[in-house]
């Protein structure tokens, strides 16, 4: 696991600061959030229900742009840009997003729902170069050898947990700079869930991944760095090993030990 302190001389990839939603004026749902997240690490966002930590996740991917009653304020820079001032498209790109529940579109075949970012970019590809991204997306997430006879069929065609490989595969087609997970497997079966897991790890070599997640153990076996967040404050960011074992402060351990949640 990375220590979050061993990474200060490292550039962050993402900075949070100040970062405040609200969905009616006086009403924060996230309050003045500060952080830095470091490349090629996984962060956990946890917290009971209702703490923020998914509409965080959507801030950072500008989905709030679909609401006129949410507000979304302070800067969230990524990779040296404010993406509150960017084109909210090519913040999608940058920072790709996976759901709860595995969502292909529907219309779509296999090899057209990893190409999609691109189509709703605009972005014109040759043949040579769509085999390519898609070959090399699928192989991203062990899903091509599953998939490479039955290309042509529907994404609904797979089963829940290739459903969600093929979600994966079509975020990263775009090369994001951070990876977005919205608790990815609550939906899943157990060994689907556990194909997922060891997926992270592996992806983690090449991007940077925030995973929203309930559950305390699968932050402890996948992430590297912990965030804990309650009533949409960020209460601690810390190492995952650390911060299970010596949490820095009394909410979290008493989150962590199951006094609320």
């Amino acid at each position: 696991m990375e220590n979050i302190e061993n990474t200060k001389e490292l550039k962050p990839v993402l900075q949070l600061k100040n970062v405040s939603v609200s969905y009616n004026p006086g009403t924060f749902a996230v309050k003045k959030v500060s952080t830095d997240i470091y490349p090629n690490t996984i962060t956990a966002i946890m917290g009971p229900s209702g703490c923020g930590k998914s509409t965080l996740l959507r801030a950072i991917n500008r989905m709030h742009d679909l609401y006129s009653n949410i507000k979304t304020t302070g800067e969230i820079i990524l990779k040296g840009k404010d993406i509150l001032t960017m084109d909210s498209m090519e913040v999608r790109r940058l920072a790709g997003m996976v759901f709860q529940q595995p969502n292909p579109f529907p219309t779509m075949s296999i090899y057209e729902n990893v190409l999609a970012g691109y189509k709703l970019n605009g972005i014109r590809l040759s043949k040579k170069e769509k085999d390519e991204i898609v070959e090399q997306s699928l192989k991203s997430v062990a899903l091509w050898d599953e998939v490479k006879d039955v290309m042509s069929k529907r994404g609904s065609f797979l089963s829940g947990g290739q459903q969600q490989r093929l979600c994966i595969a079509r975020a990263l087609a775009l090369k994001p700079e951070v990876l977005l997970m919205d608790e990815p497997t609550s939906a899943l079966d157990p060994i689907s869930t556990n194909k997922i897991e060891e997926l992270l790890l592996g992806l983690k070599q090449n991007f940077t991944i925030i995973v929203v997640t309930h559950n305390m153990s699968q932050a402890a076996r996948v992430s590297d760095n912990s965030m804990f967040m309650y009533l949409g404050e960020l209460i601690e960011h810390g190492n995952t090993t650390q911060m299970f074992t010596k949490p820095k402060n009394k909410r979290t351990e008493e989150y962590l030990t199951g006094v609320f949640g």
